[in-house]
């Protein structure tokens, strides 16, 4: 029984692949309410997370031809869904400043819904958050500084530079520079969208 249910969604990936309709809304039916229901977590407006998911499904369409493996499907929503409650969440946060804590509670706490949406199970996320604190650490002194300014204290590129009394190409060049260091010590334990997905939000 269990080898028909996949065979079943396989030929449903193969279709939607192909521009089909109908395996579209097989895929549609099977996760909307997921995401409805994650992104709601966040936004606490239904309303809104019903938009949000609905976009995420646009997306989907349009980027069909970018996924490979039926399991990516998956990933794709819920990180297209995440992006978009970021983006509504941290557009609060410009009106009310002072909830950036609580909006970093809820970026852990969505960064945590996402690992365990896509079965990430190789390493907790503790351990994670343990591999990216001590590779910060290990980072050249002024890529760790300009890293901890825009990341945890959600500084400006721009109040930055002047902080440090530095160029703002400076800026963005040792943020590019943190970032690909982070990237290379995290290769080896986690696959590179889980990379991306953590560094957005870290």
């Amino acid at each position: 029984m269990k080898k028909d249910f996949y065979s079943a969604e396989d030929f449903q990936f193969s279709q939607f692949k192909k521009g089909d309709n109908r395996a579209f809304e097989f895929f549609f039916n099977k996760y909307f309410n997921d995401i409805v229901g994650f992104s709601q977590k966040f936004i606490g407006d239904r309303d809104k997370a019903k938009s949000v998911s609905q976009d995420a499904f646009i997306k989907l369409w349009t980027n069909r031809d970018k996924i490979i493996k039926i399991g990516g499907i998956r990933s794709f929503l819920f990180t297209s869904a995440k992006t978009d409650c970021l983006n509504l969440l941290r557009h609060k946060k410009v009106k009310r400043r002072y909830e950036s804590l609580k909006l970093q509670e809820k970026e852990r706490l969505l960064d945590m819904e996402i690992l365990d949406s896509l079965k990430f199970d190789s390493m907790t996320f503790s351990e994670l958050e343990e591999l990216v604190e001590k590779s910060i650490a290990e980072m050249p002194e002024k890529c760790r500084q300009i890293f901890m300014k825009k990341r945890m204290e959600n500084k400006k590129n721009k109040e930055i530079a002047e902080e440090m009394d530095i160029t703002l190409k400076a800026v963005e060049a040792n943020m590019t520079r943190a970032l690909k260091f982070l990237k290379l010590r995290l290769a080896s334990y986690i696959p590179y969208i889980l990379i991306l997905i953590f560094l957005t939000l870290f």
